[in-house]
């Protein structure tokens, strides 16, 4: 049986902190994302995507911000816990399509590095990870820099 899933996620940027997508951090960035955990869109979304497949809730549901355990948690290691339990139900991953929404900075010259760190974490090949960027358009809170946002 094939399943498929939807994930989003959003957080604010803020000064401070380090813009970290897909488990890769993007060191030109000059504000990153606001969060209980590292705020990494990307991974989150992914996250989503693969419990809701699984008929396993959300991310709320295992991770939820307000446990300290969470706290500046870093979302590749959310992301195989969550793989963890995908087996214990004998499911597993065949591909991931997945979409960042950021005004800036440019991150196409990240797109390897993060489908690399995806596909690595989730046992699956490179090829199976296809990652996209995009822009608001300078439209609502991702279009005025306020924010960035991942399905």
């Amino acid at each position: 049986m094939t399943r498929s899933g939807i994930g989003w996620d959003s957080h604010r940027l803020v000064e401070g902190r380090p813009l970290v997508l897909g488990g890769v951090r993007v060191p030109e960035a000059l504000r990153g994302l606001s969060g209980h955990s590292d705020a990494d869109v990307l991974t989150h979304a992914v996250i989503d995507a693969l419990l809701g497949a699984a008929g396993l809730g959300d991310i709320g549901m295992h991770f939820p911000d307000t446990e300290e355990r969470w706290r500046g948690a870093d979302s590749m290691d959310l992301l195989r816990t969550t793989l963890s339990l995908l087996r214990s139900e004998n499911l597993a991953p065949v591909n991931v399509d997945a979409t960042v929404v950021c005004e800036t900075p440019r991150l196409s010259p990240y797109r390897d590095e993060m489908r690399a760190s995806l596909a690595s974490a989730m046992g699956l090949p490179a090829e199976a990870v296809n990652v996209k960027f995009t822009t608001a358009e300078r439209m609502g809170f991702v279009g005025r820099g306020e924010g960035a946002a991942a399905l």
